[in-house]
């Protein structure tokens, strides 16, 4: 019996020493946090939105940091395949997401399968940009502001067709909103992606889309799409004359995309403050808010528990958006 007794202490004594190692070498880890490259996992194709605002945080990151971060796009599947391949992996640091109102609020409701829990399987960090949307057609469309396109869709039921950057996108919702509150009916088109979406809007074979400023911008100064109304509350510093969707018409149609930091749950909670700290330094840098500001980007942010708040709150507002159009993805 002695024999099983000193057996069981020393087991013990040695599991203590174990878990003792195994935390002190966490604890170690978390300190001398960064100590090599950093993939930050983007959901969407290049030259949108969401990737400018990456690629412009990650840049300074780097160099606050010392450690390279590195923009890895991974578009697919209405942000999907990148959203779950953050969630899959290790929470050490070295893996982030962009999280997006398409990752964390509206495929909530929309996918009926999501292989991750958009809230169990990430930690917030914070909010980076708020992009508005804006309502922009090619220059074919006989119609010159919100207005006669609602007047138009009503003529033409059916023959107005709209691009999105996929499936129960912010994109598509924004346009589900405008249909809702006209009670119209337009034909949805899901491209991967603001670009390829972009492409087709110029060249004429998509009429109408609902789009982040960014990919935007330069078209509609050069005349190649016309803009109708920005679906915020506020007008955009960027394009000053252009009415909010409230001035044009349609109040209560308002659609912002965002963008935020998100580790894997279970990423130590020094890192995520040593993210968090970096995050907020960044974004109060000048030239940072220049240049997203410059691009049409809004710069936010806000501490973990008030990113996990506003999740929430936008999880709420997009399942009455997606119930409501009937959008879905198997």
């Amino acid at each position: 019996m002695k024999s099983v007794s000193f057996s069981r202490r020393g087991f013990l004594a040695a599991l203590a020493g174990v878990v003792a190692a195994v935390s002190s070498h966490a604890a170690a880890q978390s300190t001398s946090y960064p100590n090599r490259a950093i993939r930050w996992i983007v959901p969407l194709p290049p030259g949108g939105g969401a990737d400018i605002v990456a690629r412009t945080v990650a840049d300074r990151l780097s160099k606050n940091l010392g450690q390279q971060v590195i923009v890895d796009n991974r578009a697919g599947g209405g942000t999907v395949i990148g959203a779950e391949l953050a969630a899959r992996s290790a929470p050490d640091g070295y893996t982030w997401l962009l999280g997006t109102a398409t990752t964390h609020a509206i495929n909530a409701s929309l996918v009926k399968k999501l292989p991750y829990d958009p809230v169990k399987d990430f930690a917030p960090v914070s909010l980076v940009a708020v992009l508005p949307q804006v309502f922009v057609a090619h220059p074919s469309l006989p119609a010159n502001s919100l207005k006669e396109v609602v007047a138009l869709a009503r003529r033409r039921p059916g023959e107005i067709n709209f691009a999105s950057t996929g499936n129960g996108s912010a994109n598509q919702l924004a346009v589900e909103m405008l249909k809702s509150y006209a009670k119209v009916n337009m034909v949805h088109v899901p491209y991967k992606g603001a670009s390829p979406a972009l492409i087709d809007l110029l060249s004429g074979n998509i009429q109408f889309m609902s789009t982040t400023i960014p990919p935007a911008l330069p078209h509609l100064k050069s005349g190649r799409l016309k803009a109708f109304a920005v679906a915020n509350a506020k007008r955009s510093a960027l394009l000053p004359d252009l009415p909010t969707t409230a001035e044009a018409g349609a109040p209560g149609v308002e659609a912002s995309s965002w963008n935020g930091l998100i580790v894997p749950a279970g990423t130590p909670k020094e890192i995520i403050a040593r993210l968090h700290a970096e995050v907020v330094a960044v974004m109060n840098l000048s030239e940072v808010r220049e240049r997203l500001l410059g691009a049409g980007v809004e710069p936010l942010v806000n501490t973990p528990a008030e990113f996990a708040a506003y999740i929430d709150a936008e999880t709420a507002r997009y399942a009455k958006v997606v119930r409501e159009s009937g959008a879905g993805i198997d």
